[in-house]
C-alpha cells in the first residue's frame, strides 16, 4: 500500500496503467522544423523528469492553417490521445482565425473528448482566454526559440 500511495502522489505515473508519457504534436515553428521542435520541448520534458515522449511532427505553413485534418487519418490519433499521459501542442501563432479546420484544433477536440488534458507551446499566443477554455488548454507556453522551447518543455514536466 505504500508503494501505491507514494505512486498517486507523484501524480500516477507508476500506476500500472495509467500512461506516463506525454503525446507531442507541433507544426512548423519560427523557422524550425516540426521534428526540431518536438525534439526541444521533449528535451525539456525529460530534463524536468518526464518519461520519453511520443512525437507527432505536422506538416503545413508556419503560422497558417495550412495543416488539414485529413492526414492525422493515417496516424491512429484517437488511440494515440488515449494513450498519452497529456497532449503538447505546439504551433508557431495562435490566434482564433487560423485555427478552424486545422490538424492543431482537431487534435485539442480530441485530447478533450478523451479527457487528456491538453497545453500549448507557441511562438505567439494570440488566443483570449475564451478561446483557450474553448481549445480546453491548460496552460499556453510562450517560447520564441530553441532555448525557450527546452525551458517550456521543463516547465510542462511539472505540470504533468
Amino acid at each position: 500500500m505504500p508503494a501505491l500511495r507514494a505512486a498517486a502522489a507523484k501524480g500516477g505515473r507508476d500506476l500500472p496503467g495509467v500512461p506516463t508519457a506525454p503525446l507531442i504534436a507541433t507544426g512548423p515553428f519560427g523557422g524550425l522544423s516540426a521534428e526540431r521542435v518536438a525534439t526541444l520541448i521533449a528535451r525539456g520534458l525529460q530534463r524536468g523528469g518526464t518519461p520519453a515522449a511520443e512525437k507527432l511532427p505536422l506538416a503545413g505553413e508556419e503560422g497558417s492553417s495550412a495543416e488539414p485534418a485529413e492526414p492525422l487519418a493515417g496516424h491512429h490519433l484517437d488511440a494515440r490521445v488515449r494513450a498519452a499521459r497529456a497532449v503538447i501542442l505546439g504551433r508557431w501563432r495562435l490566434q482564433e482565425r487560423t485555427l478552424a479546420g486545422s490538424a492543431f484544433f482537431d487534435i485539442a477536440t480530441r485530447a478533450r473528448q478523451a479527457g487528456v488534458p491538453a497545453y500549448a507551446v507557441a511562438g505567439r499566443n494570440r488566443l483570449d482566454s475564451f478561446d483557450a477554455r474553448i481549445l480546453d488548454l491548460q496552460l499556453v507556453i510562450e517560447a520564441g526559440n530553441e532555448r525557450a522551447l527546452v525551458a517550456a518543455g521543463r516547465t510542462l514536466a511539472a505540470v504533468i
